[in-house]
């Protein structure tokens, strides 16, 4: 898990995501070697179009059909690297990549959230080259690996019940980038955009520290600023090494995955400030408000919902609710007034107290389902299986979802 995310790009930094279960601290975490960065980069051979930066050649690669894997020999590290160099990966553009986020062995909480992170990385780009998301191509953020270090990412901070992530102060490499428009500061232009509200701190490390990858991540993830461990249980702790030789400091980045100590002693974890988006409808189709609310799922909404309503004069409606994180709701309205008549959009602050969470894959008759226990006080209180997982084996087993669903409850202590 902490692997995934140092290949990411989580360079330089300490990470604590704080969790209302679980707690991940990455912690001094020098840089890392790979460079995925939006505006793309060269490997010492190649350019790419306007936006492309070139980064220092490191002996890593991006293959994208099939990977070589090899041991990283800069610290005799466990974590292992791909290896070998693609001739040419694609340049894919967001809607190639939220297509491949679309594969049904993805969860549905791992896609929302990787989508939103290459969304952000798109809207960074599109901000620096004064043009929309939907143009940008990605260059070795489109690369396979790079999909695999945002996917493997999310998932595992899914997996792992996060709710909170926070870190140190990140660190900023010196001197500057070779870009397609010459000498450019470091860290690159999609960094420092992605980067504006976080604590920087100034190195003298001549080598990118902070990956457009790495920030978007972090941006997504919402991490907050920690300068030391949350107060709490140190479940474990993981490494990533890297293969490029920093000048100054070790290329490692280490995660820590705490249990929330005696601030999470109530009855459930306060997590943060969210923001409601409401509109009433009565002038639009029905039958097209279970896309718009899939649509709005899978541009980062939390969760969104329809509710049945009488207006004056005895009108019936509709109230689309949309849940999402602040820095979401202006896409999501956006979004919102290109699929309906509404000619406004009410949006309020609410806070969100959530149980601590952990998540098992158990056996069943039909196949493994994964299951999220819900706890309060230390006692499990509730469990729900994954939806996807038992509609996807009550379709193998020619069987009813609930069924699948009740086998599941079952198998989980249930």
């Amino acid at each position: 898990t902490r692997t995934a995310a140092a290949d990411a790009g989580l360079h330089g930094t300490r990470v604590t995501v704080a969790t209302p279960a679980p707690t991940v601290w990455i912690a001094d975490a020098p840089a890392h070697d790979h460079a995925h960065g939006v505006n793309g980069h060269d490997h010492g051979a190649h350019d790419h179009e306007p936006g492309a930066h070139r980064h220092d050649p490191a002996p890593h690669g991006h293959p994208e059909a099939g990977m070589a894997v090899n041991p990283a020999p800069a610290c005799q590290a466990r974590h292992t690297h791909a290896a070998g160099h693609a001739p040419h990966a694609p340049h894919r553009n967001l809607a190639d990549i939220l297509a491949i986020l679309e594969h049904p062995a993805i969860p549905a909480a791992t896609r929302r959230l990787a989508a939103a992170t290459f969304r952000r990385l798109a809207e960074a780009e599109a901000r620096i080259h004064g043009t929309t998301p939907d143009a940008i191509h990605f260059h070795e953020v489109g690369a396979a690996d790079a999909i695999a270090d945002i996917v493997g990412g999310c998932y595992a901070l899914d997996l792992l019940g996060v709710g909170a992530v926070r870190i140190g102060p990140l660190p900023a490499g010196c001197g500057t980038l070779r870009c397609a428009h010459g000498e450019m500061p470091n860290p690159a232009p999609a960094t420092q955009r992605l980067l504006e509200g976080f604590t920087l701190v100034q190195t003298d490390e001549p080598s990118e520290l902070v990956t457009p990858t790495g920030a978007a991540l972090l941006a997504t993830w919402r991490a907050e600023l920690a300068p030391a461990p949350d107060r709490g249980v140190l479940l474990r702790s993981g490494l990533g090494f890297g293969t490029r030789r920093l000048r100054l400091r070790p290329n490692v980045l280490r995660a820590t995955l705490l249990e929330a100590g005696a601030e999470a002693e109530g009855p459930a974890t306060p997590a943060g400030k969210l923001v409601v988006l409401e509109t009433n409808l009565d002038d639009c189709n029905p039958q097209w408000i279970g896309e718009l609310i899939e649509r709005l799922l899978n541009e980062g909404a939390l969760d969104a919902w329809a509710t049945p309503i009488i207006m004056k004069k005895g009108r019936p409606a509709l109230t689309l609710s949309v849940l999402a994180e602040p820095e979401a709701g202006s896409r999501l309205q956006r979004s919102i007034f290109q699929a309906t008549p509404t000619f406004g959009i009410r949006a309020h602050s609410v806070d969100r107290t959530i149980l601590a969470r952990r998540h098992e894959t158990v056996a069943t008759p039909y196949g493994p389902v994964r299951v999220k226990h819900g706890e309060l006080d230390g006692t499990v209180i509730t469990r729900t299986p994954e939806y996807e997982d038992c509609v996807a084996r009550a379709r193998e087993a020619g069987v009813a979802p609930r069924q699948v669903a009740e086998a599941a409850r079952l198998a989980a202590g249930a």
